[in-house]
Parts: structure tokens; sequence; C-alpha cells
């Protein structure tokens, strides 16, 4: 079965299959700055068989989407994850964004997101250097923009929401993180798609960890909303 956020059976909904580079079309109306807006934590690696390597290396992303019923205080989580037979770290670092908003688009609720990566490439590109490539145009003070077909993508796919772009160092035992991991990797291994969202496995695999040691620290509480601090919207021009 596949759900959305809140429980929603959305197998029936066909998922179209758009090309990789398309353009992601988002609504400008679900943006929003209410604070009562759901609060989303959305943690997301890539993998790339072979990066660097000459020739096709298959790759991965994947994610664990956290949301709070503020209802009860239960937290519910979901898997994502897709692949590419030929493509990069950075590829899939920018695919690991464009996937998990675009679930959230089709919901069209007003989420705010704490979107958390190990790659620096996302984190200090979404806060920082699509500002300034906008401004000029899309264009690097020197040389081309690397993947910016991707980076267009993601973003118009974040655009309508408010988000924090949390940076956390990859492979150091953060629960979340190295479960983003192994849906990444398992991805690139297997080149397969979970075609939307999925209840997550999150917490199985981490009682099969636990079994041994593995150096997992604690689980990343969810993110308090008093502490939400938003990086300024990039709007496209």
């Amino acid at each position: 079965m596949t759900l959305d956020l809140f429980g929603e059976d959305i197998q029936h909904k066909p998922r179209r299959k758009r090309a990789v580079d398309a353009p992601v079309k988002t609504s400008t109306q679900v943006a929003t700055d209410d604070p009562a807006s759901t609060l989303v934590a959305i943690y997301a690696d890539e993998s790339c068989l072979g990066n660097g390597r000459e020739g096709s290396n298959p790759g991965g992303a994947g994610g664990v989407i956290e949301m709070m019923h503020l209802d009860d205080g239960s937290l519910s989580r979901w898997d994502y994850w897709i692949a590419e037979r030929g493509t990069t770290n950075n590829r899939m670092a920018l695919r690991s964004v464009i996937e998990a908003f675009g679930e959230l688009a089709q919901m069209k609720q007003p989420f705010r997101v704490v979107f958390t990566s190990d790659s620096k490439y996302i984190v200090e590109g979404m806060r920082s250097w699509v500002a300034g490539w906008i401004a000029r145009g899309w264009r690097r003070k020197a040389g081309p923009i690397e993947n910016l077909a991707l980076w267009k993508q993601a973003v118009e796919s974040t655009s309508p929401f408010r988000t924090q772009w949390n940076w956390v160092r990859g492979h150091n035992g953060q629960p979340q993180n190295e479960y983003a991991n192994h849906l990444a990797t398992r991805a690139a291994a297997e080149q397969s798609n979970s075609g939307g969202l999925r209840p997550s496995e999150f917490d199985s695999w981490l009682a099969e960890l636990k079994t041994g040691k593995n150096g997992l620290r604690e689980i990343a509480p969810f993110p308090e909303p008093g502490t939400f601090k938003p990086s300024p919207r990039v709007w496209t021009i």
C-alpha cells in the first residue's frame, strides 16, 4: 500500500512518470509563513556505485519523511527512493530533494520543512548558491552550473514551502541519516523505485541493527516548532 502523509491510500492515484530533467510544476498557492502550518522533517541521502569511475555508474536516492500528529503526539514516518542507471552523487543528491518535495506538493498542504542531508552540495547550494545564480540569470561567476536542469527543478519544487536546510556529517551514526543512506544504496544496487511514499521500515531496520554493535547514536528528535529557522525563499525568475 502507498500512503500519503495523512494515512490515505494513494495507490489508486496514478503517478505520471516525468522525464528526469523536465520542469516540475508546483503551485505557489500552498506557500505560507503561517507558524501553525504542519511541520515535516525529511532526512535524505544519495548513492552512486562507482562514483567518479569512467562509464555508466548506477545510483540511488532515498529518504524518510517524518510528521508529528498534534492531536496525540504520535510520529509517523514514510519512505521514498528512486534510482538511475548512469549518474553521479551530486545528481542523485538533487533528485533526493526533487522527489521528496514533489511528494509534498501533491498533498497541497502548507508544510514547513526541515530537510537534513549530509550533502554540502545540497545544503550550501539551497541556502546560498542558487540565490546568486538566479540573480545572474542562472549563471555562475565562473563557468557553467553543473546539473543546471536539476538545480532548476529543485528550486521549483521547494519554492512553495518554507524550508530549513540542515547539514549532518555522513556515516557518523545519526540513525535517520544512516537509514536514508540504506534506502539510497539499496535503490542503487537494485535499481528500484518506491513509486511514491511507502510506510517506513525505519523501526524494524533500527531494531535489527541494535542487536549488535553498530555505532548508532540516539534518534534525532522531531524538530521543535519554535526553533524552525527557514532559509530565505528562493523564487525562480
